[in-house]
């Protein structure tokens, strides 16, 4: 059971057996081992328990047979993330922000199965009180994200103004300030044009966790936009195996890139949740690119520029960052066709 799940009020009838039993003890027997007898009397101290309708608090009442109790469980607040010493490949330092290298496989925020070991974990570590309440507990210091497994530069706010500033900043794309962000994306094959715009509303797909290109009436349906640029092509000229592409983005959608690649029939080299039906696309390179590819263990994605204006100072910044090197040695081996 999932702790910080809400719960739908939870009704227990008192069988004979029950009769002259304690609340806390009998409540302990009937939803062990999901709650705790602890738990449980915390509830009835909260207020969270009724019998017969009433409000009861006393955790030692005795039940009688026949009797109706209701428990109503609150989500349980998530946990407040600890700092870790893990390493970061930091950019750019000041009392304002901190720009990182983020690698891939390394979880910005925590949340349900990632509650430490995060990013948010290895700032706290980092930069120490300053991040206390900037933007939440639960993700201080962030303004953007990536995801688990695409690499590349962020940029996490220290002071309450800065945070404030470059949310503003990224909630508007900068489509009237001086935000930039681009990615590298390793895609199957070469779309048509050298150059597009792909502008499709995504949704949640089917399974309720990944996204999926949806009609823009559909009510979860949220406006997104990207712009690519081919920057190489690999392989055979008239039937090419992959090329590199620099994507930049008008809106900031959950897997945005990803989708909207897999859509135009191009998916992320690697992705195992948009390019499935392409990975026997791999068994047509000869080794040991084959076996690279196969091998890869996550979508070649890359945010390698980012750019965007001082919140306090006014200058403006841009950091760049090159592909890691699983991303590199990958790329080495399509030039290598």
């Amino acid at each position: 059971m999932d702790p910080t799940a809400a719960t739908a009020p939870i009704t227990l009838v008192v069988e004979e057996d029950g009769a002259g039993t304690r609340l806390d003890q009998w409540l302990s027997a009937q939803l062990a081992p999901d709650y705790s007898r602890s738990r449980i009397q915390a509830l009835i101290k909260a207020g969270a328990v009724q019998i017969n309708d009433a409000p009861v608090s006393d955790q030692k009442r005795k039940l009688a047979a026949g009797q109706s109790v209701i428990i109503a469980v609150p989500p349980a607040e998530d946990p407040e993330p600890q700092g870790e010493n893990i390493p970061l490949d930091v950019l750019f330092e000041d009392e304002h922000l901190i720009v990182i290298n983020k690698p891939a496989g390394l979880v910005v925020h925590p949340g349900a199965g990632n509650w430490t070991g995060t990013l948010v974990n290895a700032l706290i570590h980092h930069c120490g009180s300053s991040l206390s309440g900037i933007g939440g507990i639960k993700r201080p210091g962030i303004v953007h994200r990536l995801d688990k497994d695409t690499s590349g530069v962020m940029v996490a706010a220290k002071t309450d103004q800065a945070h404030r500033v470059l949310s503003d900043a990224f909630a508007d794309h900068g489509r009237s300030g001086d935000l930039e962000r681009a990615y590298l994306a390793l895609i199957w094959g070469t779309p048509p044009r050298s150059a597009g715009k792909i502008d499709a509303a995504l949704g949640r797909a089917s399974d309720r966790v990944r996204r999926a290109v949806v009609r823009e009436t559909r009510e979860d349906a949220r406006h997104a936009v990207t712009h690519y640029q081919v920057t190489e092509i690999f392989g055979d000229k008239d039937a090419p195996s992959a090329s590199l592409v620099e994507c930049t983005l008008e809106t900031g959608r959950t897997h945005q890139i990803r989708v909207h690649m897999a859509h135009i029939g191009h998916p992320v080299i690697g992705d195992a949740d948009y390019g499935q039906a392409f990975r026997t696309k791999a068994n047509r390179l000869a080794e040991p690119l084959r076996q690279q590819v196969v091998a890869f263990p996550r979508q070649a994605l890359h945010a390698w520029l980012l750019g965007f204006t001082h919140p306090a100072t006014g200058e403006l910044m841009r950091f760049e960052a090159p592909p890691p090197a699983d991303m590199a040695e990958l790329l080495a081996g399509f030039r290598a066709l």
